[in-house]
């Protein structure tokens, strides 16, 4: 098929509607092709048939690193670390989960270029995030090439600080350091996210916009585009887990950096050379087929001193 807008995931595409008539989707898949266009997200069941064995791996292996009394039902759950980053590095099961073929695959087809998973989070109990669109941590040129899959490692019920997100709300405006008024490469923060919450809480208001809860059971999953914005509830219980993975995903022949820290307008950025989780290979940016040297924009790379920095304070 004759992609007119290749710069575009094909399930944000404008012609959506009319372009998955030629993608060969069977039921399940057209499923979640509807309903990432429509809601920018989809619930489904995970594909891999021995999930729950390495999610009990997972739990036995990761553990202890969160300095939680996880034996103790009574005891406090969100007093300890409350994530692991790139727990890919050392644990085969957080690893296999990241690199499933299956996932692989769908993502590929439904954004119409070969996806490859950079980076996993593991927690143990909810984040209590505020709302947020990860288009400001890692994103793409051309944008939207980014999508999370969340991962429910046990049942979820409502007092145990559950994924929100915003319905349709990937398709509001990616706020940008431009869009706000501000420079981004080269500044410090203490959070990432802290510049653009006026703007989202401004978007929320003006679409009147309405939090939904994901509760999902033991095995369910939900992919999420770019732009949608989402975040981690107050949790009601602090006795309780809320055990998942996220693993995110980038897309080939894309230039990869962190917006947060960029300024677009002046080609000033602050480029990602993701690894390939499944594969192992180091992905750098590339336009149109053609690789982007370093020298062609202002780059400063995340495995700077800022960078690791900043790295922290975004994801702990």
């Amino acid at each position: 098929m004759n992609n007119i807008f290749s710069g575009i995931p094909l399930i944000e595409s404008p012609l959506f509607f009319k372009a998955k008539e030629n993608w060969h989707l069977d039921d399940e898949e057209t499923k979640i092709a509807n309903d990432l266009h429509e809601n920018g997200y989809a619930i489904f069941d995970f594909p891999d048939h021995a999930l729950f064995d390495r999610i009990d791996r997972i739990q036995g292996h990761l553990g202890p690193r969160y300095g939680i009394d996880f034996d103790n039902a009574e005891s406090n759950k969100t007093t300890g670390e409350r994530r692991i980053q790139d727990a890919w590095k050392f644990d085969e099961d957080v690893h296999a989960i990241a690199a499933n073929r299956a996932i692989i695959d769908l993502l590929s087809k439904l954004y119409g270029r070969n996806a490859f998973p950079f980076q996993t989070l593991n927690f143990p109990v909810g984040t209590q995030q505020e709302a947020h669109s990860d288009s400001v941590h890692f994103s793409s040129i051309p944008e939207r090439f980014m999508c999370g899959v969340w991962l429910a490692m046990e049942d979820i019920g409502p007092d145990a600080g559950p994924l929100f997100y915003y319905p349709g709300s990937h398709r509001w405006p990616i706020i940008t350091n431009g869009l706000i008024g501000r420079r981004g490469y080269g500044s410090d923060l203490r959070s990432a996210q802290d510049p653009y919450g006026p703007a989202w809480q401004a978007l929320c208001d003006a679409h009147g916009a309405q939090q939904e809860f994901f509760l999902p059971r033991k095995g369910q999953a939900l992919i999420w585009c770019a732009n949608l914005l989402h975040g981690g509830s107050h949790q009601n219980d602090p006795r309780l887990t809320r055990w998942s993975q996220v693993t995110h995903y980038y897309f080939d022949d894309c230039i990869y950096y962190t917006p947060a820290f960029s300024d677009e307008a002046l080609g000033k950025l602050m480029v990602r050379n993701p690894m390939a989780i499944h594969d192992g290979s180091r992905r750098n940016s590339s336009y149109l087929g053609e690789m982007v040297e370093e020298k062609s924009i202002a780059s400063k790379k995340v495995n700077n001193s800022l960078g690791k920095r900043i790295l922290k304070r975004i994801f702990g």
